[in-house]
């Protein structure tokens, strides 16, 4: 479960107050959409509960467990154990192969680096990629490196999965493909968070929040 409790995020130097005192509770076994003009605060929103950033006030709780915003070392923990993260660019390390990006993750959680391609391999096969082991980012299409990444975040078993515009930069075929992938992902003690603009795939989501004007309303939600 995550917890939003009274969370807000101002950016000071430009004197914007992007999230504004947003209470919501995150429950496992549904899959969530947040949907919102460029700029509402949807990725502001995603950082904040992948512990990349802090909030400016408020705080966050995972399973009732409250994070410490200023212990570092707990949220790289908690970070690399739980959570999943898929970007809109991929971030793949273009220096890497496609078996390196994604058991290199692992990694940051365990030194056992023979469980952690054998892993890997195994994710890649599922995503349909296995023929694409040694190949680089540069070598891939767009929709076969987003599928790199959703191996990548997926090879610690993370019980959130946040995605911010996952399929942004892809035609529909792949994007329909990539969110197919990205469903097949719920289970009952997982959550799945995902930003997009595509009206379509937000609803098929258990759960659409809107953001406006740094406020999140409930849009539609199915039990």
């Amino acid at each position: 479960m995550i917890e939003l409790k009274n969370l807000s995020k101002n950016y000071l130097s430009k004197k914007i107050q992007v999230l504004k005192n947003i209470n919501f509770i995150f429950r496992p076994g549904k899959i969530y959409s947040l949907v919102g003009p460029s700029g509402s605060g949807k990725s502001t929103l995603l950082n904040l509960i992948s512990l990349i950033d802090k909030p400016s006030r408020g705080f966050i709780k995972l399973d009732n467990f409250k994070i410490n915003e200023n212990d570092i070392d707990q949220k790289d923990t908690i970070r690399s154990k739980k959570i999943g993260i898929i970007y809109q660019d991929k971030n793949l390390l273009s220096d890497f192969t496609t078996l390196e990006n994604v058991y290199m993750a692992r990694l940051s959680m365990s030194n056992n680096r023979k469980k952690a391609i054998m892993d890997a391999k195994s994710l890649i096969k599922k995503v349909g990629l296995e023929k694409r082991l040694d190949h680089f980012p540069s070598e891939l299409s767009g929709g076969e490196s987003q599928r790199v990444a959703i191996s990548r975040a997926l090879i610690n078993s993370p019980d959130i999965i946040l995605a911010d515009e996952p399929t942004g930069n892809l035609d529909h075929k792949n994007a329909t493909e990539i969110f197919k992938l990205l469903f097949s992902l719920k289970n009952k003690k997982r959550i799945i968070i995902f930003a997009t603009h595509n009206r379509y795939f937000a609803d098929m989501s258990d759960c659409k929040l809107s953001l406006i004007n740094g406020r999140v309303n409930t849009v539609n939600a199915r039990n």
